[in-house]
């Protein structure tokens, strides 16, 4: 059984246009390029008012492409997508595990469908990182590894732990 595609893992021509995209002038350092310019993007996901912005490039594209990346990664952690237990884990997280270790770097683009995913696991095993590792394929601690690479899904698997009075993980 397949369950709806996260969007965060939506390939660019589809999250593109379900997004209101607002150009403006960066703030800060950087001369009069920066100031006249408007090479600043912030995205607004108009279907869960999830944002990503950038404005740390010189260029618009450039800006852009951060900005797509932050607004993943941000889409992941916020939004959950039901999980059934027939369910398949996705096509991108199997690829990316080689003899139960996870690989990939942060900054990869297939880092936040993978985030997307792991969050979803472990929220439809009730936080229980074992039970979500074993439906993963991998160990607890390579999902826990996995999860510090970005603190703010750490400290929300923790928060939501505390809330079913479950210990927070170290």
């Amino acid at each position: 059984m397949e369950s709806a595609i996260h969007p965060a893992a939506l390939p660019v021509a589809e999250l593109l246009p379900q997004c209101e995209v607002t150009r403006t002038r960066g703030s800060g350092p950087g001369g009069q390029h920066r100031n006249k310019v408007e090479t600043a993007i912030i995205l607004l996901h108009r279907p869960t008012g999830t944002h990503g912005e950038a404005s740390e490039r010189r260029s618009q594209a450039e800006n852009q492409t951060v900005a797509l990346f932050r607004l993943r990664v941000n889409l992941a952690l916020a939004v959950r997508t039901e999980k059934m237990a027939d369910d398949e884990v996705d096509r991108v997280w199997t690829s990316r595990l080689i003899g139960g270790r996870i690989s990939i770097n942060p900054a990869h683009e297939d880092f936040p469908t993978m985030l997307a995913e792991a969050l979803d696991w472990i929220k439809n095993r009730e936080f229980d990182l074992k039970a979500a590792a074993e439906k993963l394929g991998c160990t607890g601690s390579q999902l826990t590894k996995f999860l510090k690479r970005e603190p703010r899904a750490w400290s929300g698997v923790n928060a939501n732990r505390k809330l079913r009075g479950l210990r927070p993980l170290k």
